[in-house]
């Protein structure tokens, strides 16, 4: 079976970063096309999707709110995604969901990020 395991999330004022990282085990390999990516839930906001990688291609789309502001890019030698958070917003808390496969099909448990005014 698939584990995604995520970490750096944390608490952080306005206006300052995170990194978070999606650390993949188990049947991962040799998967071609395929997907990584982040969702987020929040009481006021519901499930968003915040960010997606998708390869062979190359395609990077993000959540419009989080554009400008959020990279998702990839370290393919230690299998994990990683998302950089910069200009964070209260708006932006809310618990972080990594995904794999192009039918998001595993997902970690997911991780807190809050960011305080």
């Amino acid at each position: 079976q698939v584990h995604l395991v995520e970490s750096g999330g944390g608490f952080v004022q306005t206006g300052g970063s995170l990194t978070l990282s999606c650390a993949a085990s188990g049947s991962v390999f040799s998967a071609w096309p395929t997907s990584h990516g982040w969702d987020r839930q929040s009481p006021g906001r519901g499930r968003e999707k915040v960010a997606q990688l998708d390869e062979p291609e190359g395609r990077a789309t993000y959540l419009e709110s989080v554009k400008g502001r959020f990279t998702i890019s990839r370290n393919t030698f230690k299998n994990v995604t990683y998302l950089q958070m910069n200009d964070l917003r209260p708006e932006d808390t809310g618990t972080y969901f990594c995904f794999f496969s192009r039918t998001r099909d595993f997902w970690g448990t997911g991780i807190q990020v809050t960011v305080s005014s």
